[in-house]
């Protein structure tokens, strides 16, 4: 099954399109572009990878962050990364020993459906009562 993703490099760099090899576990994993190009993306030059409904996204929406009143399945979560942005939602499970975490977004209507951060990236992640 192909998965809609936009990864976030660590560079700024954006890389669009799907993926069918993804694993949390690996070291790389492939993405095609709409131009039909196959890029090897490296798990430790990434930021996060969203999985996403659309591709295009709506730029001008704004996500809700706050966790607040919100039910969700798994442990709240904030993850922060230098560039200053800041994640939050929900994860089902997290291992120290494993390179990223899975995010379900805090906010039902966003475009993202799940975000593997790599917490490499992060300067934290922290767990919300």
């Amino acid at each position: 099954m192909d998965n809609k993703v936009v990864v976030h490099l660590r560079d700024g760099r954006l890389i669009k399109g799907t993926t069918e090899n993804f694993s949390p576990t690996r070291e790389t994993f492939h993405v095609t572009r709409a131009d039909g190009e196959t890029v090897e993306v490296f798990v430790e030059h990434a930021k996060a990878v969203f999985f996403v409904r659309e591709l295009s996204g709506n730029r001008f929406y704004r996500e809700r962050k706050k966790l607040d009143a919100i039910a969700g399945l798994g442990r709240k979560a904030r993850c922060e990364f230098p560039d200053g942005e800041i994640l939050t939602g929900f994860v089902a499970s997290y291992h120290r020993a494993h390179p990223g975490l899975f995010l379900t977004p805090a906010d039902p209507r966003s475009n993202n459906e799940r975000i593997f951060v790599v917490k490499a990236a992060t300067t934290s992640v922290s767990f919300v009562p």
